[in-house]
């Protein structure tokens, strides 16, 4: 009782008060840490987790024991060269059945009007199709063992696929024609192999074919329209000795005279693709089934741990069909039993079909990629945009260098939903390559998209890619190491000064995805491939210390200056196009001049918005024509240059700003975007002279 006495003075609780309240303060204590020990659990499972590499990124590559000097890929057990990754897909025929199985019949191609859904055609109807055409090229007269090269002049679409597998479901031999080439070209292209059949997209390509009976007779007898013609394009290919079908009527003629699949081997010919060149007449490399499933095979062994393509992906076709890159991609698509969606066929509706495909790989071209970056960076026009942009891209990056690629971060849905929603909202694998992409603009893109984006190198000599980026190595600013299917040497280059003891040189390759040579040309193929077997590519790179390969120049494409040094115009004009308002340059300069001159086409976007800073304003024509934003323009890629390390005599002196871009269209880029520095010459003549006249003043 005294007790209870003394708690009722000091108003304290009684004590059957304080053994309650003890007890709930034991049940609370206990829920809180439940609460806790949950929260920990679902953060532990639901955080995000590195993608796993598949080698030790810090080796990526490893010296070759039975080739002096040069590097294999560390996914590659021993020396030797992968050449196939399914054993049940060793040709491109064997491949599409693959996917014909794996899919269960699912869909394959796809092609849409405008503004209405994807339509897509089966396996087992592609099969059928490409059975029916490649009859009627049998009844024809072609054959593995004579006329076997057969023409194919589309954009990409449905059928330009069902008339590549129709050849090789027979053996024979596909020859990729392309109108930025002219005419000139392919009448060269159709003399050199002797092509008999053309398969057209558009009757406009079918008299342009038949423009070529004007000069002299051709080899051509045969021409397939896929899209409707009139009696006037028949009447004149009776004229010149050639008959024009529909596409319909074609494989109507081989369902009525069906002849059993000729499937080839590993060793036969799949393609001849002619590389435009920047100079003289394209040449045809020739291409073996072994040649392209040996890419694909690197690609799938290179993606295979961190979730490679399967039958569930949807892959968008834009990039020219008669380019290596995008025909490797397909026949990994192919295989995998994976659907193919085409674009309408005007890159301008490119973002509304990427909306309505939803594709999950989306190979990409650094033009691309440049544009989207500026689009960007153009929308954060206030000072709070830009620092949230700025920070957003900061938090994401750190994750990205521990490994970590996802889009579902806070700042994904803040700052990049509208970016990722613009290409589908789906893609989770990205590819870039057929030219360099800017370091800053590549890691940039890849922590705004949120998904794996991988960079390769290669040329049409070595099918498609000879290196590409490993998943776990977001890095940018290299080109990755050797893939499964080659090695890479690097080759002294005296007169440039790089050595392969210093780990520099001329890029060379060997390995199951190299070239047989050009056809009918055994001079230009011996200075491709050496005695040896080395394709020579004609870049110099430099091996880092992890293994990857940086291309650091190029062979090709010296001169001379007045006093005798020797310049190298793209190592100069890969440093100036980090400027920001720099869309394309072109640096210029000849054994009569002691300096350097470019030609700059600012960027239409960021110009304005860089400009503004200076407190110049106007439109787009009239800031081109500005004296200040020229100089604005020279100052700042000036300064990048010292930056670089670039001698005196390797900086331009002064530039001229020119409003339209080079292009395949008005002749100043190959189809595969290269400079035709020759043709850029000749183009700004004029404006080089007046240029080089300032300058001796």
């Amino acid at each position: 009782m005294q007790a209870q006495e003394v708690l009722r003075q000091l108003r304290l609780p009684e004590l059957d008060d304080l053994r309650q309240y003890v007890r709930g303060l034991h049940a609370n204590t206990l829920l809180g840490m439940g609460a806790v020990a949950a929260f920990t659990t679902y953060w532990f499972s639901t955080r995000p987790r590195a993608l796993q590499p598949p080698c030790d990124l810090t080796m990526q590559s490893v010296v070759m024991q039975s080739e002096e000097h040069a590097r294999r890929s560390a996914l590659n057990s021993s020396d030797e060269h992968m050449s196939y990754y399914h054993s049940d897909a060793t040709t491109l025929y064997d491949g599409f059945l693959r996917g014909l199985r794996v899919s269960d019949n699912g869909p394959c191609l796809g092609a849409r009007k405008p503004n209405q859904p994807y339509e897509w055609q089966t396996y087992r109807e592609v099969a059928d199709r490409a059975a029916n055409v490649g009859s009627a090229l049998l009844h024809k007269g072609h054959s593995q063992s004579g006329d076997k090269f057969i023409g194919i002049f589309a954009q990409n679409r449905p059928e330009w696929t069902i008339s590549e597998l129709a050849c090789y479901t027979y053996s024979l031999v596909t020859v990729p024609l392309y109108d930025t080439l002219g005419a000139e070209a392919i009448s060269f292209i159709i003399d050199k192999a002797a092509i008999s059949t053309v398969i057209c997209d558009l009757p406009e390509k079918a008299s342009m074919i038949l423009d070529c009976f004007n000069e002299r007779e051709r080899t051509v007898k045969t021409i397939v329209v896929m899209e409707p013609f009139d009696g006037e394009l028949v009447a004149r290919g009776q004229t010149c000795g050639v008959d024009v079908v529909s596409l319909k009527a074609f494989e109507d003629l081989g369902k009525a005279n069906y002849h059993d699949p000729v499937p080839p081997k590993p060793e036969d010919l799949a393609l001849i693709c002619f590389t435009s060149g920047t100079t003289g007449n394209p040449k045809g490399a020739i291409l073996t089934h072994g040649n392209v499933i040996s890419n694909t095979a690197a690609f799938l062994k290179i993606t295979e741990a961190n979730g490679m393509l399967s039958c569930r992906d949807v892959f968008i076709s834009y990039l020219p069909l008669a380019h290596m890159f995008e025909r490797v991609l397909q026949g990994v698509i192919l295989m995998q039993g994976a659907r193919i969606g085409f674009f309408q066929g005007d890159i301008r509706l490119l973002m509304d079909d990427l909306k309505e495909l939803r594709p999950t790989f989306f190979p990409v071209v650094p033009r691309l990629l440049n544009r989207m970056f500026d689009k960007i960076f153009s929308q954060a026009n206030t000072r709070l945009k830009r620092w949230m942009l700025d920070l957003a891209f900061r938090r994401k990056l750190s994750e990205l260098n521990s490994g970590v690629v996802r889009r579902d971060s806070i700042w994904d849905k803040l700052i990049f939903k509208k970016v990722q929603a613009s290409l589908g909202g789906r893609v989770r694998l990205m590819l870039t390559g057929a030219a360099p992409v800017s370091p800053p603009v590549l890691t940039f893109l890849r922590v705004a998209l949120g998904c794996q984006f991988y960079e390769g190198y290669g040329q049409t000599e070595c099918t498609a890619g000879c290196s590409m980026s490993m998943p776990g190595d977001w890095t940018a600013g290299h080109v990755g190491p050797p893939l499964p299917c080659n090695a890479i040497k690097l080759v002294d280059v005296p007169d440039m000064n790089y050595l392969a003891s210093n780990n520099e040189g001329e890029v060379c390759v060997k390995g199951a995805n190299v070239f047989l040579g050009y056809l009918g040309d055994p001079e230009k193929t011996a200075e491709a491939i050496d005695k040896d077997g080395w394709l020579h590519t004609g870049d110099i790179g430099k091996w880092l210390p992890n293994g990857t390969l940086k291309i650091i120049d190029r062979k090709k494409h010296i001169f001379k200056l007045a006093q005798g040094e020797y310049i190298a115009p793209e190592k100069i004009e890969n440093i100036y196009n980090r400027s920001d308002p720099v869309a394309q340059i072109f640096v210029h300069g000849d054994s009569l001049q002691a300096s350097l001159v470019a030609i700059v086409v600012p960027d239409p976007d960021f110009l304005p918005i860089w400009i503004k800073r200076r407190g110049i304003s106007g439109s787009y024509l009239e800031l081109c024509k500005s004296i200040d934003v020229k100089n604005a323009i020279l100052e700042d890629i000036q300064k990048l240059g010292k930056e670089a390390g670039l001698k005196s005599f390797e900086q331009v002196r002064d530039i001229a700003l020119h409003s339209e871009m080079f292009s395949v269209q008005n002749g100043l880029l190959t189809p595969t975007l290269k400079a035709k520095r020759a043709q850029l010459q000749s183009h700004f003549r004029a404006q080089i002279d007046k240029l080089y006249a300032g300058v001796k003043v």
